[in-house]
Formats: C-alpha cells, structure tokens, sequence
C-alpha cells in the first residue's frame, strides 16, 4: 500500500519543468455526436506524484488521457502541459511536446514484425538521430535492466507473455526519458501475481527516471499500490478526489463499489 513517499524526489532537472504542477486541466469537454464523454473537467497533476484517475469503463478516463497528448482534440477548456498550452501548439512543437511523454497504452503496441530490441531502437533512431549505435546499444540494455528483462533482446513479442510484452512497452515508453508517464489501464488482461508486478514497476519507474504519472485504471490493486492521490470519474465527471484512506474509509456507496 502507497500512502506515502518512501523517498522524496529530486526536482526534474530541465529548469522548465521544476513547476509543482505539470499538467493542470481546466473545464475540459469532450463529445463523440451526442454522447458527452468528457463533462467539465479540472485536475492537476503534481510534481513527482502518481496520480490515479479510477471509474468504470465508459467513465471517459481512456479519453482524458488522449486529450492530454492530443490523440483527440477536446470540444472545450484548456490543458496545460510542462507550460505549454497543448490546444495552442501544433506541428513540430507539438512533437517536441510529445517526447516528454511516456504513454504506455492498454494494448502495448508493440510492432509484431520487429524484435524487442528493434521496438526499442525505433523511437531513439527516429528521434535521437544524434546516438552512436554503442549509446543506442547501452540505452536499451539500461531500460530492459530497468524492467526487469535483460535476455530478451532478440526475441519477437509473439514469443512473450503478456507480462513480458507489457514490460517491453514500458522499455519503449522510458527510453526517451519522459519528464510525465501515461499509463492506459497498464494492468487490464494480466493475471493478479502480475498485475502487482507490473504495478510496483510503476513506482520502480517512478523513482528512477523521477517521472510525474497518471495512471488510468480500475483495477484496486493497481490503485492501492501506486496511488499518491486518487481521482474518481463517473459519468464524465470528477465524483471524488482524495487519498487511499480517504477513499477506503468512505461510506459512499459509489465508492464503496470499488473498495469494499
């Protein structure tokens, strides 16, 4: 259980992003035809905290977290993000943005066609065009070291199992060193043992590259592992903001569907 900090974190060391707050969210709206998905919302997210965003499927979290990184466009409201206004952005400054953030999505989406160290090659060839292949070679044997991987370099993920292959996704999504991690239900398909293996490299992650994470989930277990704060979506609203124990000790019976 991750009630508190077990140790605090260094500030980022980009003078840019020593902001407390990364990512603050204002009055965000977002509708799919008649269908409001996102209704009002307004969040921030902290300085070195995992912020959990909790509710059940259909509650617009998936669609939050691609609004964030501009996947999808919102309807209304603003996001801020490392100081920047992502609706204002566009083209090239939006892809300097975007390489500032991890996003492990729920499917993985690994290139079936590519070895594991070809998956992790992609984004540092593509975008560290400066790296010498000896760099490249020690940056994917740091981040498959990081997660707990190091013999599977030239294996294809068809011949992993969907621990291994989430593992990998979460190699691809550090090896750029993101300042803020997005993870999109990171635990959905695993089996328990390792749903909270995959959950306690969250806060592995979270302490050696000093990320700030949102972290979409209604999985408890996640949540009581990771969470430093937790917001709980309903309907496409914000229904409650709190702690773990805040949370665990609410007599709401909404809330209590998920912790009781």
């Amino acid at each position: 259980m991750k009630n508190e900090k077990e140790t605090s974190l260094d500030p980022i060391s980009e003078e840019k992003f020593t902001s407390e707050v990364l990512i603050e969210i204002k009055n965000l709206k977002k509708s799919f035809g008649r269908l409001e998905v996102l209704k009002d919302i307004s969040l921030k997210l902290h300085n070195g905290e995992n912020l959990v965003v909790l509710g059940k499927s259909g509650s617009g979290k998936s669609v939050l977290i691609k609004c964030i990184v501009r996947l999808l466009n919102p309807d209304g409201g603003t996001i801020n993000l490392l100081g920047e206004n992502v609706s204002s952005i566009k083209g090239a400054a939006l892809s300097k943005l975007r390489m500032k953030i991890g996003f492990l999505f729920q499917s993985g989406a690994l290139y079936d066609s590519m070895t594991v160290k070809q998956n992790l090659e992609f984004p540092l060839v593509r975008i560290k065009r400066e790296l010498k292949e000896e760099e490249i070679n020690n940056k994917i044997k740091e981040v498959l070291e990081n997660v707990g991987l190091a013999d599977v370099l030239e294996k294809m993920p068809s011949e992993l199992s969907g621990g291994m292959r989430k593992r990998i996704s979460l190699a691809r999504s550090i090896i750029l060193d993101p300042v803020i991690m997005l993870y999109d239900e990171p635990t959905t398909g695993l089996d328990p043992v390792t749903s909270d293996e995959i959950s306690e490299l969250i806060n592995t992650v979270q302490k050696k590259y000093k990320t700030s994470s949102i972290i979409i989930t209604h999985d408890i277990a996640c949540v009581r592992i990771t969470a430093d704060r937790i917001i709980m979506m309903h309907e496409g609203y914000i229904y409650a903001e709190g702690t773990l124990d805040e949370f665990e000790a609410s007599d709401d019976p909404l809330i209590m569907s998920f912790f009781k």
